[in-house]
């Protein structure tokens, strides 16, 4: 399977309409939690189990991941747990925008591709649209969870999202 995907490529530029919560879980009202980037899910299928209390949707590009994290999602039978294919920096935007206000607890970004070379770096998940969205969508005191195992990745990331003022840190980056 391919790593990476150009998430610029024509493609991937057409939005797609995300469903509402009510279609998407047994109990639509739970706070949500919203994982961009769950490559194959296992970690929401982990926390979808542990957490039966929070609704969990992942959003990842390559399809065949979604497919496959779909599946485990309907044979382990969790009602709280759904899994999307979109472009994060086309379709959450709009989504996030008509979410019930409150209903946003939680969003992660976990071990995003790294997009090393600097012609690349405008494929980043986290570009500045996409998380003043979030900001708006998150009720005060809600939390956006970052995390890179590659230093050139999570510093970028972090740059972006103090520059927005949106958001304060609870815990020093990794090094300080």
């Amino acid at each position: 399977m391919r790593q990476h995907v150009n998430p610029l490529s024509r493609f991937f530029q057409q939005p797609l309409p995300l469903p509402p919560p009510a279609e998407l879980f047994a109990v639509p009202g739970q706070p949500l939690h919203l994982d961009i980037g769950c490559a194959r899910g296992r970690f929401l299928l982990a926390l979808a189990a542990r957490e039966p209390q929070r609704n969990h949707l992942g959003v990842e590009i390559r399809r065949a991941l979604v497919s496959a994290a779909e599946a485990d999602r309907q044979r382990q039978q969790l009602t709280n747990l759904h899994v999307l294919f979109c472009n994060a920096n086309v379709s959450l935007e709009g989504w996030l925008a008509e979410l019930p206000a409150g209903l946003l607890d939680l969003v992660s970004i976990q071990f995003p591709d790294p997009w090393f070379k600097k012609k690349h770096h405008k494929r980043r998940v986290l570009q500045p649209a996409l998380l003043l969205a979030i900001a708006a969508a998150l009720a005060p005191g809600k939390r956006l969870f970052v995390q890179s195992d590659v230093l050139a990745v999570i510093e970028p990331m972090l740059a972006v999202i103090e520059a927005s003022g949106c958001f304060t840190a609870d815990h020093p980056a990794a090094g300080a």
